[in-house]
Formats: C-alpha cells, sequence, structure tokens
C-alpha cells in the first residue's frame, strides 16, 4: 500500500475492477477488498486512508463495516455506495457519520472527485491531530510559551535556567506577545508555585491611590482609612510580583519600589514599623528601559535592579512559523471554553494565517482563533468561494495552501514536509516551483 490510499470494498469482482481501475488512472492509489471483514483489518486511528464501500454485501455489510470502521476513529472518511432503493438508507447514514454517498451507477467523474475531497478531509485531520500531540505532553513552561521558533527555544531555556533562583527578571516586549504569560511560566516553574502570583498593572492604577494598594496602609493613615489593610506586596509574601507596564510609574513612585526591591522590605502607610518581604519581583515593559534611563525618564538604579535577568518575546511577525501550531492550541482551548467540538481547520486558513500581519502579535491570533471557534470570523474561518472556478484551479489553490502551511507547520523542514504530504522530495519540489514556493518564505533559517 502507498503511504495515502483508499480502502474500496465491493464482494461483486466486476465493479470492483472498474472502480479501482477508475482510481488508478486519476493517480489515487488503491487497495481492492472482497469482502469487509478484510478492509477493516488495516483501518487505524492514525491510517492515511479513506474507505469506499458498497452498502450490500455478503457477511458484513457496508453500514457494520462503516459502524466498526467509526468506532475505531470517528473522523474517518466512509463514503457508501447505494444502489437506487437505499437512498434514504444512505442520507440517514450520512446523519450517523457518512462522509458521502454514491449512487449506482455513478459517474467515474464522482467517484475520483469525492474520493479526492475525501483524502483532502483526512490529510488535515490527521495533520491537526499531528500539531494537537505535539501541544500535549509537554512541561509546564512549553504548555504556556509555546513554539518551535529558535527565539522561543531559547527563552524557554532562560526561564527554566533561572525559576528556580530568586533572580529578579525583566520581560521586554510588544504589547500582545505575552508578557504576563511568561511571568506566570516563570512563576509555576518555580518553587514559589504554591504562594500567590500577583499581577499589578502598573498604568492602570489611579496615581493617588498607587502607593495605598501597593504598600497597604494603617487605620487613620488618610482621610477614609477606617481600617488597617494588606498591600499588594504584603499580599504576595512567598510568591511571585509581577510588575507590568513598569515604565509609567512616576519618579517618586520609582524611588519607592527601588528600596523595595533593595531591601526587600516595605513600610505601610501611617505606620514606622518595616515588614520583611520574601518575594520575587518580575517586571515588564514594551518600551525599552535603557533608552527610558538614558532620556530620564526611569531610574538607572532600579532597572538595574530589576534586569538581573532579561527576556525578550519576539513579535509574531518574527515567527511564522510558530503560528499554525499557536492557532490549533488556542482554537482547541477555545473550543474547550465554550464546550464545542474543535473545528477542523482548513490548509487555505493556515496559509492565511501566515501570510498576515498581526499588530496585535498572540493577542490578535488568539482573538481570531476564539471567532473562528465560534464560527463567527468568515475572513479567517472560511476558505474563498469556490463558485465559477475550475475543479483544476481549486484543486491547485488547495495544493499550494496545503504545501504551504506544512512547511511552515514543520519549521522549514523539506523532509518533514515530504514525508507529512506522503510525497516523494522530488515531488515536493516539482509542486513548490510549480505554485512558486520557497522554504525561505516560511522560515527564518539561512539556505541550505
Amino acid at each position: 500500500m502507498t503511504n495515502e490510499h483508499i480502502l474500496f470494498v465491493d464482494d461483486e469482482e466486476d465493479l470492483r475492477r472498474a472502480a479501482c481501475q477508475t482510481l488508478d488512472l486519476a493517480d489515487l492509489a488503491v487497495s481492492p477488498f472482497e469482502d469487509a471483514e478484510a478492509a477493516l483489518s488495516q483501518v487505524s486511528r492514525n491510517l492515511p486512508a479513506i474507505l469506499i464501500t458498497d452498502i450490500r454485501m455478503a457477511g458484513m455489510d457496508g453500514l457494520t463495516l462503516m459502524q466498526r470502521t467509526l468506532e475505531i476513529d470517528p473522523e474517518f472518511p466512509v463514503i457508501l455506495v447505494t444502489g437506487h432503493g437505499d437512498v434514504d438508507l444512505a442520507v440517514q447514514s450520512m446523519r450517523d457519520g457518512a462522509y458521502d454517498f454514491l449512487e449506482k451507477p455513478y459517474d467515474p467523474v464522482r467517484l475520483v472527485e469525492t474520493a479526492r475531497r475525501a483524502l483532502d478531509k483526512r490529510r488535515l485531520t490527521l495533520e491537526n491531530r499531528a500539531l494537537r500531540s505535539q501541544i500535549g505532553g509537554r512541561d509546564a513552561i512549553e504548555a504556556r510559551l509555546a513554539g518551535r521558533a529558535s527565539e522561543m527555544v531559547s527563552i524557554r531555556q532562560k526561564i527554566r535556567a533561572v525559576s528556580d533562583t530568586n533572580a529578579d527578571v525583566l520581560i521586554v516586549g510588544a504589547t500582545g506577545t505575552g508578557k504576563e504569560v511568561a511571568a506566570r511560566a516563570l512563576h509555576r516553574a518555580s518553587a514559589r508555585r504554591d504562594h500567590p502570583f500577583v499581577a499589578i498593572n502598573c498604568a492602570a492604577l489611579p496615581a493617588d491611590l498607587l502607593e495605598s494598594e501597593l504598600f497597604g496602609h494603617e487605620a487613620g493613615a488618610f482621610p477614609g482609612a477606617a481600617r488597617a489593610r494588606c498591600g499588594k506586596f504584603e499580599h504576595a509574601r512567598g510568591g511571585t510580583i509581577f510588575l507590568d507596564e513598569i515604565d509609567s510609574l512616576a519618579q517618586p513612585m520609582q524611588a519607592k519600589l527601588l528600596h523595595t526591591v533593595q531591601n526587600r522590605e516595605i513600610t505601610r502607610l501611617g505606620s514606622n514599623d518595616p515588614i520583611s518581604l520574601d518575594v520575587r519581583f518580575v517586571a515588564a515593559s514594551k518600551r525599552d528601559l535603557e533608552k527610558a534611563a538614558a532620556n530620564g525618564d526611569f531610574r538607572s538604579d532600579l532597572l538595574y535592579r530589576l534586569n538581573v535577568v532579561t527576556i525578550s518575546l519576539p513579535d509574531l511577525s518574527e515567527r511564522r512559523e510558530d503560528i499554525p501550531r499557536l492557532f490549533v492550541q488556542l482554537v482547541e482551548e477555545a473550543s474547550v471554553r465554550y464546550r464545542r467540538p474543535a473545528p477542523e481547520i482548513p490548509g487555505a486558513v493556515f496559509n492565511r494565517l501566515i501570510a498576515r500581519e498581526w499588530p496585535g502579535n498572540v493577542r490578535e491570533l488568539r482573538n481570531a482563533a476564539e471567532r473562528f471557534a465560534l464560527g463567527l470570523d468568515l475572513d479567517i474561518g472560511a476558505a474563498p468561494s469556490d463558485a465559477g472556478t475550475k475543479l483544476s484551479e481549486q484543486l491547485a489553490q488547495h495544493e499550494k495552501s496545503l504545501i504551504a502551511a506544512t512547511i511552515t507547520s514543520q519549521g522549514g523542514s523539506l523532509k518533514a514536509t515530504y514525508e507529512s504530504l506522503g510525497l516523494s522530495r522530488r515531488a515536493l519540489y516539482e509542486k513548490m516551483q510549480k505554485h512558486g514556493l520557497s522554504r525561505h518564505d516560511f522560515t527564518e533559517d539561512e539556505p541550505d
């Protein structure tokens, strides 16, 4: 058997031979079977194949074969071949999980077209599963900071290296790159994981309340302070304090924060008694703090205290090879959250995703995945209309999109790409040349 093929079952030899000849002439690999049991023995969850079976057969009939096949893999495409009197039965079978049905005598062209569509569906199903399996089975850091781009590998290595130390960390990156996600991954990988993770958006707190919110206050410290209150820093003892948009702090508050970071102690408003802190500080900024310090907008001494370790998060456009895998993960998460089955993601959607600019980075991609999971995003979720387009043009566009998405999902590895697609190396090169594709359009690696 070839890597991708058709299991064709019919107990009438003449019909079986004619159908197999039609499929062979269309360059579709086919494995003929005269009984259902023999075909069923070939079915497995990861088999890159589809099943075409007659309904009326001696022994196990086609409906039983379909049911047994779908018990092994509910997403296995099954095409039923029916007689004229079985059409109602075939329609009901589609509600029960059949992919399609062909009514005898069927047009050979329709046989080929239906088989090709089913094979395309099977290919995409297996690719989505492969991406999901790559997402699973990882440690806590990789589960939160997914991606195979070299930048992400380096970031995960750095987090693992410092996770069990008390070193303070500065995370820099554009809006939506996942600065808080990285901070939470660091916290979860550290010995502080069972203690609080306190996230503070420095830009969101009103200036007149900031000091009280961070350091706490005693009763009567200011008008309205009827009772003592523990601040966020004190609440985080034993855990991690995440200071997002730290560059928004005014200079006087920067001075107070410097004292806290340096001495690991705070003093509540209205009190003279210092309170010791056992915390790790993780700060984040979308601005270049070194430039801000050079311009006098940020205290250089505070910067040096915070950036014992600096983690720089790349824009999503700088790691396009990660987009298919990330999108699958985000769609999966959204589907679980909304209690819906995860939708199939066509190769054409992957192609659009990797070609699109993402100024909002991973946050914007997450929003697109949410809409896709809900079936709301026509721009990303829906393939272009094929109305009025020739079959050959539809197939060519699908082939191009599928190859482009697979190159990306395989990190630019052509060997992994042609093995995943079931092609020879030469066949992949010829198809890439035909569609004007280059591996370097989908990876930042140096040319081979």
